[in-house]
């Protein structure tokens, strides 16, 4: 007897955002509104650029997504976890996966490259043994291996006070891909440098994303670099989305809209 073939459903599979924001709303001191309902999610492996006038929120949607601030009201959730609701010990767990990368580097100026860049591993480590700098030798070789990619492995033993702008910022990349992230967090990060060391920030931010399969969220001041680099633009003003999508579609009109300004005068080109 010849039994009758049972029918598989094939469904498409569907990929589950890395991050997620739900209605987030942040008010400083009870009185700043930075965040007004503010919805979107990223999938893995996403660049998206969040643009915007200074002090239009783009800064405090990256302190809320590693709870640097707490938000007001709304839920933000991250690898499966509710940020918000997130406990010492969670947190913890959470910020090992979210690298940053902030504008004025955060370096330990008197301390060389290399050991900055051994501190990303400081999350994985108990209070002890990041005092007595107990790192493997296995993190070690590692570490020296990012700084070969960004091409910093002849300044691996310079102070970091020693060292250009462009120079510090590739030491604050290698210091957050020495955490294993799944998410970069880039706070403005050429902002204090010239447009050749802005380019080649980028250029790694970009290898990094497409070749490592990390996803990045960078605040960027410059229109035109972040429709050169970013997949995906978030447009924000006064801590509200006035535009979520792609580069192509991204027009005169609506960076008006968001910088309130000609946007002949925001694109700053990388070259």
């Amino acid at each position: 007897m010849v039994r009758p073939v049972s029918i598989i459903n094939i469904e498409t599979v569907v990929h589950m955002p890395i991050l997620e924001f739900k209605n987030v709303s942040k008010i400083y001191d009870n009185t700043t509104k930075a965040l007004t309902d503010v919805s979107f999610s990223v999938d893995e492996g996403e660049f998206v650029s969040i643009i915007g006038p200074s002090g239009s929120g783009k800064s405090t949607i990256l302190r809320c997504i590693n709870r640097l601030v707490d938000v007001t009201q709304g839920s933000i959730m991250f690898d499966g976890h509710d940020i918000n609701r997130a406990d010492k010990k969670e947190i913890r767990q959470v910020r090992k996966k979210i690298g940053m990368i902030f504008q004025h580097y955060n370096l330990v100026e008197r301390l060389s490259v290399i050991e900055n860049v051994l501190h990303g591993r400081l999350g994985y480590k108990s209070a002890i043994s990041g005092i007595v700098s107990g790192y493997t030798e296995e993190e070690k070789e590692k570490a020296f291996q990012i700084l070969a990619m960004l091409g910093l492995t002849e300044q691996a033993y310079k102070r970091c006070d020693e060292l250009s702008g462009g120079q510090k910022q590739r030491v604050g990349i290698a210091r957050s891909l020495m955490q294993e992230p799944r998410l970069l967090l880039c706070d403005e990060p050429i902002a204090s440098l010239d447009p050749g060391s802005s380019k080649v920030i980028m250029d790694h931010l970009r290898v990094i994303n497409e070749t490592m399969k990390i996803t990045c969220i960078a605040n960027l001041h410059q229109v035109s670099v972040a429709m050169r680099y970013a997949k995906r633009i978030i447009g924000i003003t006064s801590g509200q989305i006035m535009y979520d999508g792609s580069p192509d579609e991204l027009t005169k009109s609506k960076i008006y809209e968001i910088y309130q300004s000609d946007e002949g005068e925001l694109i700053t080109d990388v070259r």
